[in-house]
């Protein structure tokens, strides 16, 4: 025998099955209740059984009912598990994928990531939203990004998200070519610092807590001749001689700035991928952690 069970005939079973009440199961599937007693009726003759036991105000399973529920309930959620996978796979042929970066990634890191995936999914609109490591997570937590690339260990009160740590970054200070180098030595001590012109980050930039954190740890404050940049900014100023800068070592090596290290591995930053663990991002920005940790694994040793 050839059945024509239909998917809404199991929905609305399945739903009658769990409220056990016609006026508030067509209420939750937003349909008349004669349509809903129409549905199960043509289910029952179709499968030969009744399947709800109706009784003045109160409705239970038949046997036939309670053997069908487990099944259709499968059913169905199947059915939204096909949904979901071709939808994701549209997605990687059209949609757009919310990335958040710091601007020191945005001209390091960023550029050849999005490259790749562009040239594997030509169809994703990319959005990128450059900003400081504090303000990216705020925005991520809000729902304003797919992914965001930030510094950890996150501040103490920060919104709960999941994390995956991508490389760590040594940091490294940058001087104009044409200025006095900052030490005679092939690598200085954050100690050298001291007394030493900076140009310095706006607040809120995590490179301007760790190098001021740095300085403190090693008993002095930082001398600033400028503040408040972005990272374009604060390049131009170095490279105009007002100062120094401590930078991201990617960042540093398409300067063209004089480099000095630092000397052991102190002044490091950690960089992670975080999305928010309450809702799991979507398949074109599952796709871009992809290509990251693929970019990654060629070009970090």
């Amino acid at each position: 025998m050839l059945l024509t069970v239909q998917l809404q005939q199991l929905r609305y079973f399945a739903t009658l099955a769990e409220v056990r009440h016609f006026t508030r199961a067509a209420e939750s599937l937003h349909v008349a209740q004669p349509s809903l007693s129409q549905q199960i009726r043509a289910l029952e003759r179709e499968l030969g059984a009744e399947l709800f036991q109706r009784a003045r105000g109160n409705i239970t399973l038949t046997d036939a009912g309670e053997a069908l529920l487990p099944l259709a309930r499968q059913i169905l959620a199947d059915t939204e598990t096909a949904r979901r996978e071709v939808q994701e796979v549209a997605q990687l042929r059209r949609g757009r994928v919310r990335l958040g970066a710091p601007p020191s990634l945005c001209a390091s890191l960023v550029p050849d990531v999005l490259r790749a995936y562009h040239a594997r999914y030509p169809g994703i609109e990319l959005l990128v939203d450059e900003g400081g490591s504090q303000d990216l997570v705020r925005t991520l937590a809000a729902g304003g990004l797919d992914l965001a690339l930030v510094i950890t260990p996150l501040a103490v009160g920060a919104p709960a998200l999941a994390t995956t740590e991508l490389l760590r970054e040594d940091l490294v200070v940058v001087t104009a070519p044409g200025e006095p180098p900052p030490t005679r030595r092939r690598a200085l001590r954050v100690a050298d610092l001291e007394g030493l012109p900076m140009v310095m980050f706006r607040r809120g930039y995590d490179l301007r807590e760790i190098t001021t954190a740095a300085c403190r740890a090693a008993g002095f404050e930082p001398v600033f001749t400028v503040e408040g940049g972005e990272m374009d900014a604060v390049l131009g100023f170095v490279r105009a001689g007002l100062g120094l800068a401590v930078v991201p070592g990617m960042v540093a090596a398409r300067s063209g700035l004089r480099v000095t290290p630092f000397e052991g591995t102190r002044m490091r930053r950690t960089i992670a991928l975080a999305h928010r663990k309450d809702v799991a991002p979507p398949r074109a920005a599952r796709e871009l952690r992809t290509v990251l940790l693929e970019h990654l694994g060629t070009t970090q040793p």
